[in-house]
């Protein structure tokens, strides 16, 4: 190896691949998802060399391009009859959908969230059509309405199959979930099931549902739907919760015990500490006493730094709340202390290092359980360090879904 690349590599892993931690941990998700299948590495740095750093338009810009031009190429191959090609690119060009997303807050016009979103959903139904029978559009029924979900088969033979529930975090796309494990559980002859829940993505976009604390009320629903079906075996479902499902899941569970095992990515007891752990603690006793008007009295100089306005704006959309001292309280509910001894799924939890929103919850999170139980770390050393493991994704797979099948056998012995 030249001079020049041990230098680079040695920045890469000293500093990262931008100044801007957002924009760096974006980057490593997108590396990770190449190699789940979403686009091509090549293509992810590309993308990445025409970003300024901490310039949220040009983030936007560039990931918009490469998305455009993914599209335009799945559409031509599609109108070709070339359906697996087309569904690649679809699938690539809303992976880039959504990394173009996630600044929408940085912008100086957030208008365009919409329309991009829209895109991005476009190319992922798409990618989903161009499957040829095996993946399936499904409605949950869900309170006197629906939720959008999708069952991705390994072929379309109806065979009933092992089935991998997959429940995203607070922002995180369908596509997202689907390259970080859902390729994995496809290639192991698994069934996958995806889904919008309340406040996630097209639920939040295009209806203004807001998020709720109590995800057994979505959960229930979902396997409702799923054992009615003949081509999944409603005796062997497992569960998978990333991000803040790392809450939803493990929440649901001391509820919903149909489950033979599941995973959550990392374990989140408490997610208000996200919100909470930058604020002053004069502030935060103002808080926890109740005093709301002096609370949103300090707050409103949140409205002084746009910046922060617009992160506070966006953060708090798919809660559905406004007001500063209610958004703080309703996020306080999002806890699992008072239900984690009801949990008696067995229950893998993800311990990454250098975990950047809930720091040490993952241990906390097992060591109230109560039930069967393993805590399953990643290091520095392997590359498979930050929130969820953004570049060790496929050791992240080789760990879980290995314990998952171990579950399934003990189950069937």
């Amino acid at each position: 190896m030249s001079p020049t690349g041990r230098i680079a590599v040695s920045r890469i892993a000293a500093g990262g691949f931008f100044g801007d931690p957002d924009f760096d941990f974006q980057a490593r998700i997108a590396l990770g998802l190449a190699a789940g299948g979403v686009g091509d590495i090549g293509l992810v740095l590309a993308t990445l060399d025409r970003v300024t750093d901490q310039d949220s338009q040009s983030w936007f810009d560039a990931w918009s391009a490469s998305g455009s031009t993914l599209a335009a190429q799945a559409d031509a191959a599609l109108a070709a009859g070339h359906h697996r090609s087309a569904g690649w690119a679809y699938l690539a060009a809303s992976g880039a959908f959504a990394r173009a997303l996630e600044v929408v807050d940085g912008l100086a016009d957030p208008s365009v969230s919409k329309p991009t979103f829209a895109e991005h959903r476009r190319c992922f139904d798409a990618m989903i059509d161009s499957s040829r029978g095996r993946f399936v559009r499904l409605e949950i029924p869900y309170e006197g309405t629906t939720l959008p979900g999708y069952l991705l088969r390994p072929d379309d033979s109806g065979t009933p199959r092992q089935t991998f529930v997959m429940t995203n975090g607070s922002d995180g796309s369908l596509t997202d979930l689907y390259g970080n494990s859902g390729t994995e559980a496809l290639a192991r002859g698994w069934n996958v099931f995806l889904y919008d829940g309340p406040g996630q993505q097209s639920v939040l976009f295009d209806r203004g549902v807001p998020f709720r604390y109590d995800w057994e009320a979505v959960l229930t629903p979902v396997i409702d739907a799923l054992v009615a079906r003949s081509d999944v075996d409603a005796t062997a479902l497992t569960g998978y919760g990333i991000s803040q499902a790392g809450y939803w899941l493990p929440r649901a569970l001391a509820f919903e015990h149909r489950l033979v095992a599941a995973v959550a990515d990392p374990g989140v007891v408490d997610v208000s500490t996200s919100w909470t752990s930058n604020l002053p603690a004069e502030l935060l006793q103002v808080l926890h006493a109740g005093q709301k008007d002096v609370f949103n009295g300090i707050m409103t100089h949140v409205d002084d730094d746009p910046a922060m306005a617009r992160t506070m704006a966006f953060r708090s959309r798919p809660y559905g709340i406004t007001d500063p001292y209610e958004i703080f309280t309703e996020v306080g509910r999002y806890q699992l202390r008072d239900v984690a001894g009801r949990i008696r799924t067995p229950l893998m939890i993800t311990s990454p290092q250098d975990e950047q929103f809930w720091p040490g919850q993952s241990r906390q999170l097992y060591d109230l359980l109560t039930g069967a139980k393993e805590l399953v770390e990643f290091t520095r050393d392997e590359g498979a360090n930050f929130h969820c493991q953004p570049m060790g994704r496929q050791l992240t797979n080789q760990r879980m879904f290995d314990w998952l099948e171990d579950r399934l056998a003990e189950r069937n012995a």
